[in-house]
């Protein structure tokens, strides 16, 4: 197949040769004995006016793929053929040697279709290869995603696996994870949403996207600012059911990540078990929590101790333990608690009346406050009252 110089010729509607722009015959010389066997068979199929058998056909699927793996655009390929076929025509010995006009009509006929099946195997093959490509390209970028997060490989490696996917490593990293009632899944439309807003917004070297677990994993670099926010925002755009985000603190390099994907994660389980309702939980928020729950023996000891107590008021402790809850997330203000539990600051007042009784703590006293309060977190952590309290001995 010739290229020319400057100009690739292709064919009009009518038939005639006209000029296509040199670079749609760019890398096609090394197909030139495929198709000029294929264009045997066109001339064959003028005669015989059959069709083209699935050898033919598989033959140019493997043309196209071939093309399709070195790069070519699949517009060089089908131009490509077509102005071949163009060429091809005048010569056919179907049309050329056709006595009348119905012999003419029938070769052409049995030629354009076999064109028209040709175009779609071209097709297909092109297709074919560049889904295989895609899939090859998504498991290597999968197995890195796994490598970086879990710090399963040496950080030189990572670093330059991670050049390769656009990533720079260089310098703090921030992991924020968003968990949904239907799990994240790689290519789903609100995964693909939230990609290509924030890779819009901050580009691929900032900002690495992905899925494991079900979650959907965002890692940000720290030069770029406002990711982990428009990213927990993205998230609640594109699902429907509640979703909560987890927010890491940033650290630097490749370990790092590991570090702030399982402070993530950690914080995201931790949000769940006690409870939280807030749609983003920053990972900093619940250091008391990692902290209290590192113990869990003394965490237990704590608990018992200072709010077992609390089991003797009718009608078991939770109303009372709401209420202490309640009292120090606002702010320690009686009338902001009534607000909150729907109740009369008598009754409130009452409750804390009673508690301070019931434990031997003054919740008003900033001296006992602040056990009050750890051994309220701590009930938090445990579960309890619900989950009975489980001696360490």
């Amino acid at each position: 197949m010739s290229t020319g110089e400057g100009r690739h010729r292709s064919c009009s509607a009518d038939g005639r040769v006209v000029s296509a722009p040199a670079d749609t015959a760019s890398g096609y010389d090394a197909y030139g004995d495929e198709l000029r066997r294929h264009l045997e068979r066109l001339a064959e199929i003028s005669l015989s006016k059959q069709q083209l058998t699935d050898a033919d056909l598989q033959q140019l699927r493997d043309l196209a793929a071939g093309a399709a793996s070195r790069g070519t655009a699949l517009r060089v390929v089908v131009c490509e053929y077509f102005t071949s076929a163009c060429r091809a025509w005048a010569r056919l010995p179907g049309t050329h040697h056709a006595d009348d006009l119905a012999e003419l009509q029938e070769a052409a006929l049995a030629v354009m279709r076999a064109v028209g099946d040709s175009a779609v195997a071209l097709s297909e093959g092109y297709e074919s290869a560049q889904r295989a490509a895609i899939r090859g390209e998504e498991a290597s970028r999968r197995e890195f995603v796994d490598d970086l997060l879990e710090g399963r490989t040496d950080l030189g490696t990572l670093a330059e696996r991670a050049e390769r996917f656009g990533l720079r490593l260089v310098g703090p990293h921030s992991v924020t994870i968003a968990r949904a009632m239907n799990p994240f899944e790689a290519g789903n439309a609100a995964t693909r949403y939230v990609e290509e807003g924030l890779t819009a917004r901050f580009g691929m070297e900032h900002v690495l996207i992905t899925t494991k677990d079900g979650l959907l994993v965002c890692v940000a670099s720290g030069t770029a600012r406002g990711v982990p926010e428009l990213f927990a925002a993205q998230v609640c755009k594109s699902v429907k059911e509640r979703c909560q985000v987890a927010m890491s603190r940033p650290r630097a390099g490749p370990s790092g990540i590991v570090l702030s994907y399982k402070e993530a994660r950690s914080a995201l389980d931790m949000a769940t078990q006690l409870g939280l309702t807030a749609p983003v939980v920053n990972a900093s928020d619940l250091l008391v929590f990692q902290v209290l729950g590192r113990d869990r023996a003394a965490i237990t000891d704590l608990v018992a101790t200072v709010l077992g107590g609390l089991e003797q008021a009718r009608g078991g402790p939770e109303a009372l333990l709401e209420t202490l809850t309640t009292y120090f997330a606002s702010g320690c203000m009686n009338t902001a608690t009534a607000r909150r539990l729907g109740l009369g600051v008598r009754t409130v007042s009452y409750r804390m009346a009673r508690i301070h009784q019931l434990t031997g703590y003054d919740p008003t006293d900033p001296d006992q406050r602040y056990t009050l309060q750890t051994a309220a977190l701590g009930a938090r952590l445990l579960g309890w009252p619900a989950d009975p309290l489980q001696s360490a001995d």
